[in-house]
């Protein structure tokens, strides 16, 4: 279970803080595949951010009883000045796993040839979304929170993709943040908008993506 009980998130700006999360509460159950949608700058990617714990909310609190990912898609945690392969190795570390086995699973999914063992900074754009996705999936969490990264890639990287985070959803709990309808639809099976800070929740994707293009 992921549970946010009346967060409030704000950032400066030089007209003053900014109001992101507005006392937002919501739980995420274990199983459950939830979309989120908003405008850009809406703060979705805070919203990420905050229920891995990568930001810590202004007020309230976020309780979590199943390990979450980092998000897919957020680049922070790989280091631009290690290769592909140490930052797997860091990874393996960080949560106690075999170093070999992990190497070998970013390597054959993220499928970035010599490049693996070059400095991150050298990579593309969609070859670090890769690194980032394949080091996410490397590790067995309960819950991942995926924001944007589902198209990165080829057409042989993007099916590939599409199998993991279907077996994830099978046998674990997703939060995807998207744009894109048919996406949520193949996904998520609830949705929630979040909109001037406040999170409005819809039972089905449908009536969720319906109500997001009536803004």
């Amino acid at each position: 279970m992921i549970r946010l009980v009346n967060v409030v998130k704000t950032y400066p700006t030089p007209v003053g803080r900014r109001l992101i999360l507005d006392n937002v509460s919501f739980c995420v159950e274990r199983g459950q595949s939830l979309g989120l949608m908003g405008r850009n700058g809406a703060g979705k990617s805070t919203l990420m951010r905050a229920i891995s714990g990568l930001e810590k909310p202004d007020a309230g609190r976020i309780e979590r009883t199943m390990t979450v990912s980092w998000p897919l898609g957020f680049f922070g945690g790989v280091h631009g000045a290690l290769t592909g392969a140490d930052n797997a190795k860091f990874v393996a570390r960080i949560y106690g796993l075999e170093i070999e086995p992990l190497l070998e699973r970013v390597q054959d999914f993220a499928d970035l040839g010599v490049y693996f063992n070059m400095p991150v900074n050298t990579y593309s754009a969609g070859m670090r979304a890769r690194l980032s996705l394949g080091l996410s999936l490397a590790v067995d969490f309960d819950c991942y929170l995926v924001d944007e990264i589902t198209g990165a890639g080829d057409h042989r990287f993007v099916q590939r993709c599409h199998e993991e985070l279907m077996q994830r959803k099978a046998t674990g709990t997703l939060i995807m943040i998207s744009h894109a309808p048919e996406t949520l639809r193949l996904y998520c099976d609830t949705g929630a908008i979040l909109d001037g800070g406040k999170l409005t929740f819809f039972e089905t994707v449908d009536e969720m993506i319906e109500a997001y293009y009536a803004l």
